[in-house]
């Protein structure tokens, strides 16, 4: 049981570790929607957006419904939708020893070089 929850937890946490996947989870959440629909919402590519979805898909969140020609995808459980806003409603203290965001991390030229220290002087 242990295994299968710590799994499940990893697959949510993988999900979440992309700011892409973890918007368009949000967006599901309000309901269900097309591909087109969620890239605009996202503000990715129609591609990008594909590739996420297989991702979620992969991880047991999402499931695409076909429909004629088209495919709509939501949330496999809407339990998911609201763990979400429970995660979102969780005020985090923040230690500002923590790596920063990712978004951060890409700005920062010490941590393209893979070094944390690579801007350091001895």
């Amino acid at each position: 049981m242990l295994s299968t929850a710590t799994d499940a937890l990893a697959r949510f946490g993988h999900a979440l570790s992309d700011t892409t996947r973890t918007r368009t989870l949000l967006a599901l959440s309000d309901g269900p929607a097309y591909p087109a629909e969620l890239a605009a919402l996202v503000g990715v590519s129609r591609q990008a957006l594909s590739n996420h979805l297989g991702c979620l898909r992969g991880c047991g969140l999402v499931v695409g419904v076909p429909e004629g020609r088209r495919t709509r995808y939501e949330l496999t459980d809407p339990r998911i939708g609201h763990a979400l806003q429970e995660l979102l409603a969780v005020v985090l203290v923040v230690d500002p020893a923590c790596p920063p965001s990712s978004e951060a991390r890409t700005a920062d030229p010490r941590a393209r070089s893979g070094r944390a220290d690579a801007g350091v002087r001895s």
